[in-house]
C-alpha cells in the first residue's frame, strides 16, 4: 500500500487521525462498536458518509486496517496514533502567544526530529558543514591550479 500522507493538523480536515484509527478498529472488529465511536467523536451517520468519500480518510483507514491485520495493535501502532494526535497540541502551542519562545523552539525541533526532517549526516562536506556551493573556474589551459570559490550558507 502507498505510504500515508503526513498527519494533517486538526482543522484542515473534519476528521482526526484518532477517528480514522477507531474506524479501522471497528472494521477489524477489534475495538468499540460503531455507535460508541460515533458518540465519542460526536459525529453523525451523515458525517461518516462524507468521510467515506474522502480519499485521504479512506487511505488512512485502509493503511491502519492493514497494520492491525498484519501486526495487531502493537505498542508502536498505538504510540504512532497518539503521537499523530499530539501533533495537534504541539501545533496549537507553537502558535500560541502565551507560550515562551524556548518551549516553541523545543517543540519545533522535536517535530522536525520525529518527522525525520533533520539534515542527513552523509550530506555533510569534508569540513562537517551542511550543504553549500562549491564552484571551480578554470579560465586558462595552463597547468596552474584551479581557483575554488566556496560559500556555505
Amino acid at each position: 500500500m502507498d505510504a500515508l500522507p503526513n498527519p494533517v493538523p486538526q482543522g484542515y480536515t473534519p476528521w482526526s487521525d484518532r477517528l480514522a484509527m477507531d474506524i479501522a478498529l471497528v472494521l477489524e472488529a477489534s475495538g468499540e462498536s460503531l455507535d460508541e465511536v460515533m458518540e465519542r467523536h460526536s459525529i453523525t451517520v451523515d458525517d461518516l458518509g462524507r468521510y467515506n468519500s474522502d480519499k485521504v480518510f479512506l487511505q488512512k483507514v485502509g493503511y491502519l486496517r492493514e497494520e492491525i491485520r498484519t501486526k495487531g495493535m502493537t505498542f508502536r501502532l498505538k504510540a504512532r496514533a497518539q503521537a499523530e494526535e499530539l501533533l495537534t497540541t504541539s501545533w496549537t502551542l507553537i502558535h500560541s502567544s502565551d507560550v515562551s519562545a524556548a518551549v516553541k523552539a523545543d517543540l519545533i525541533k522535536s517535530t522536525v526530529k520525529w518527522g525525520g526532517l533533520e539534515p542527513q549526516k552523509d550530506m555533510s562536506g569534508a569540513d562537517g558543514s551542511q550543504g553549500g556551493v562549491s564552484i571551480t573556474i578554470n579560465l586558462d589551459r595552463q597547468q596552474t591550479p584551479p581557483k575554488v570559490i566556496e560559500h556555505v550558507g
